[in-house]
């Protein structure tokens, strides 16, 4: 998908902003759909995840690492969490966290024949490993959305 023409931006103070956007698909018809944004470009998703995460959670979305198109982690100031999501679950994680068994951050998400040949793929955490900071608790948080995109 392309987009190929921008028919309007609007900016919130919040910390995002929603585009309407002409889009083209090869072989389809264009279409419009408005989509929000991280101050940066990133995407976020549609206005309503936007407006859940940071206007009512408080979270700065970005993207889990520069390869990914879409925000999954955001930090929450407030709280002082790391926020994991995708459109199924979101969870939090701050300082002093522990996975335990069970938990998804305990888990890729990936099949394990993948998984043999993308072992870098892998982002889970040991059970056990505990947040002493947080870029640990960053961590998990990225662990956690990967095993639940």
């Amino acid at each position: 998908m392309d987009v190929v023409k921008t028919n309007w931006i609007r900016r919130y103070k919040a910390g995002y902003e929603l585009r309407n956007e002409v889009q083209r698909t090869p072989g389809c018809q264009d279409f419009a759909m408005t989509s929000a944004y991280t101050p940066d470009g990133d995407y976020i998703g549609d206005s309503r995840d936007a407006y859940r995460l940071v206007r009512k959670r408080g979270i700065a979305p970005e993207k889990a690492s520069r390869e990914h198109c879409v925000c999954s982690v955001g930090f929450c100031e407030k709280e002082q969490k790391w926020y994991g999501w995708s459109h199924r679950a979101i969870y939090g994680f701050g300082v002093g966290d522990v996975v335990k068994d069970g938990d998804c951050t305990a888990e890729s998400g990936w099949t394990d024949e993948y998984l043999k040949d993308h072992p870098d793929e892998d982002k889970s955490l040991p059970v056990g490993f505990r947040a002493e900071s947080m870029d640990d608790a960053k961590r998990m948080a990225v662990a956690f959305a990967e095993s639940v995109s």
